[in-house]
């Protein structure tokens, strides 16, 4: 009879098997990608067929016995759990071993996270990255303090602002480069769809009109068959109107105010709100829409992101690319950068809808195809799409798979927000903070305290940057790796 040893050393020898055999049935995904990432592409996949299944069972015997549980071998799945098989007594030849062990994959996160966001102050703490507001153009002082108190990269959103600013941003920044001695990379947003409330009936000169829970309030491209008191908005990009159909639920402003299609009719949509949790209960201009419920035949790069595209391959060191939904639009972009010739940014990939995160490890793959790349955890966007309660595991689960795959993260929207907007922060942003440091960048929002923000950021990722390392996790299944496994 088999001695409990034994049993775990059989059942990871099943696994061990299994991994190598989904490595070589997925060995598709690796073509194409250069032989520097091949390793943290291979790693995803296994990490990948590993999250497919419960491992929660596995994981309390190895721990029970004192043997590394696995919960932090993301980075190096593998060669991990052949490293608990030489302890249990197995030996490996040296050409069975994977080389991509936890020193050569902590290496790599790191020089990828290097390349893109610079180098931190204190090794082993996360970037930090920095929305710039228009008037910080004109502010020299301000920005040579931003990057005096630990500004790695600036980010630039051309949502807002035209060319001329983003040049005095970035002349500011060079400028404060000289006099402090520091380095600050460039980051430049790809508006995407700009898919925002305009007002056309009521409300359209004040550019906000008053709602409240029960009304309805329609979508429509024109004003045709609507009086002027009736709440009518365009959502700003074509098509979307026509996608709708009854049920569907519809956010407006960060899920503020919210409600669901009744009816469609001749191009028009009527939406019931049931949420109405804005302080004043107004809907507003230029407000960001979401359609959870809703597929649109919309490309995330628009005609207005391709006129950017050559000012910023100029400046930027990066492109945040937003609302990328699956690898056709990784390909989109790259043809246009073709294109325009030059130097090439890298690129950071936004996740901020289901599609994307269901999609999260064909775009880690193809990303890979031309390193280095990123991924921004877009929070603000995302937690309206997925549901705000599902906000804390997908989070989560982003910052694993792109551990796995050795892809740097940035987690982004809304860090130390009242602080910012207040001066005073909250207990549970506090708390958010400090799993920011999980990242290796942080990206911080407009504000009027920014300094103050940049300040506490980093007293509280000095705090944990120790510690980050130390939490044990439980190995259930993840949707995305089922997802990727099964579809292949």
């Amino acid at each position: 009879m088999k001695t409990a040893l034994e049993q775990i050393n059989n059942e990871l020898a099943i696994l061990e098997q299994a991994i190598l055999e989904t490595s070589q049935k997925h060995q598709k995904y690796l073509e194409g990608i250069p032989e520097s990432s091949q390793a943290a592409a291979r790693n995803l996949i296994q990490y990948l067929y590993f999250r497919s299944e419960d491992r929660k069972a596995l994981q309390e015997k190895l721990h029970l016995y004192g043997l590394s549980a696995l919960s932090n071998s993301e980075n190096h799945i593998h060669r991990q759990i052949q490293v608990i098989r030489e302890r249990l007594g197995h030996h490996y030849k040296p050409e069975e071993l994977n080389p991509c062990t936890y020193t050569y994959s902590q290496a790599q996160l790191a020089e990828n996270s290097q390349v893109l966001f610079g180098s931190p102050e204190n090794p082993g703490v996360p970037t930090i990255m920095v929305t710039f507001d228009t008037g910080f153009a004109d502010d020299p002082d301000l920005v040579e303090n931003l990057m005096v108190q630990g500004m790695n990269v600036a980010r630039i959103n051309c949502a807002h602002d035209d060319e001329k600013v983003w040049k005095a941003m970035i002349d500011q920044i060079r400028e404060a480069e000289k006099k402090t001695g520091k380095h600050c990379k460039i980051h430049m947003d790809l508006a995407g769809p700009k898919i925002r409330t305009v007002l056309l009936g009521k409300g359209k000169k004040k550019g906000k009109v008053k709602v409240s829970v029960g009304e309805t309030i329609w979508l429509s491209e024109n004003m045709d068959h609507f009086s002027e008191d009736q709440v009518v908005l365009h959502p700003n990009e074509e098509g979307i109107i026509s996608s709708l159909v009854p049920g569907h639920r519809v956010f407006i402003d960060d899920g503020e105010i919210g409600g669901r299609v009744t009816q469609t009719e001749s191009g028009n949509a009527a939406v019931v709100l049931d949420r109405v949790s804005s302080k004043k209960g107004k809907i507003k201009s230029e407000k960001g829409i979401n359609f959870p419920d809703t597929t649109f035949n919309i490309s995330s790069l628009t005609d207005y992101d391709k006129t950017c595209l050559p000012f910023i391959c100029s400046h930027a060191d990066l492109i945040g690319y937003s609302f990328v939904k699956n690898t056709g639009d990784i390909r989109h972009l790259r043809k246009e950068l073709q294109k325009i010739g030059g130097r090439r940014p890298d690129l950071v990939y936004k996740i901020e809808t289901p599609d994307s995160v269901a999609n999260l490890p064909a775009l880690l793959l193809e990303g890979m195809r031309h390193p280095p790349c990123g991924i921004m955890i877009a929070r603000g966007d995302l937690a309206v799409e997925i549901g705000f309660e599902r906000m804390g595991e997908i989070q989560e689960e982003i910052l694993w798979i792109c551990e796995a795959a050795h892809v740097p993260v940035v987690w982004a929207t809304q860090v130390l927000e009242n602080l910012h907007k207040s001066g005073m922060p909250t207990r549970s942003e506090i708390t958010d903070a400090g799993l920011a440091s999980l990242a290796e960048c942080i990206m911080i929002n407009k504000g009027k305290h920014t300094i103050s923000v940049l300040k506490t950021l980093k007293e509280i990722m000095q705090r944990t940057s120790d510690r980050r390392n130390k939490k044990r996790f439980t190995l259930g299944s993840l949707a995305m790796a089922k997802k990727f496994i099964q579809s292949s």
